[in-house]
């Protein structure tokens, strides 16, 4: 069941599941902070990416592409998407976890928490699902024509806005990658996550 929180306090009130006695703490930042930091590379990493794509998209059609004003209201709009990213992670757990979708008080960062077991591959799908929020407005810059100014402004902000912000969550995927087996349930508990294999 998935709840919304308008501001949560605290992450380990909520990430409170029952961790079996075979769980095994995979090393992960201490805190929201430490993630954010570690993970940073990656957004710099999708960033770059995006722009070269802009930067190629001009070069090919010899003509600017992109109404710089609505590069801020597409980022805009992919802010305000962030509780459908959240969303998006909460559906991919089963009916009988629970799910709270909040704002971390006191920042403009939003969450969804969940201390379920999921299967490792469904883990990823979790992580990575809100990216649809970024690839399809991507998608939608690349092959729209480049007269298109306006709406390839608005798909070019809300792409770099889907595209980056589940940096943390990419982390997580390529924590998840090196360490445990295929076969292996992955949890968050508290402000940490375990393995169970």
């Amino acid at each position: 069941m998935i709840k919304i929180v308008w501001s949560i306090k605290d992450i380990n009130k909520y990430q409170t599941g029952n961790l079996p006695d075979n769980a095994i703490k995979i090393e992960t930042p201490k805190s929201v902070d430490e993630l954010m930091k570690k993970a940073l590379p990656i957004a710099v990493i999708l960033c770059v990416l995006l722009f070269a794509a802009m930067l190629g998209k001009t070069i090919v059609c010899k003509v600017v592409v992109i109404s710089p004003i609505f590069i801020l209201v597409g980022f805009a709009l992919g802010f305000l998407l962030l509780i459908i990213h959240e969303w998006l992670h909460g559906i991919v757990y089963p009916k009988d976890a629970d799910v709270t979708i909040g704002r971390i008080k006191g920042k403009a960062t939003f969450v969804a928490l969940a201390s379920y077991p999921l299967k490792r591959d469904r883990f990823i799908l979790m992580c990575l699902l809100p990216f649809v929020l970024g690839v399809v407005p991507f998608i939608l810059f690349l092959i729209s024509p480049a007269e298109f100014r306006v709406f390839n402004g608005l798909n070019f902000g809300m792409a770099c806005m889907g595209m980056v912000s589940p940096f943390p969550d990419v982390y997580n995927v390529l924590t998840v990658l090196r360490r445990p087996e295929k076969n292996d349930s992955i949890m968050f508990y508290k402000n940490d996550m375990y393995k169970i294999s």
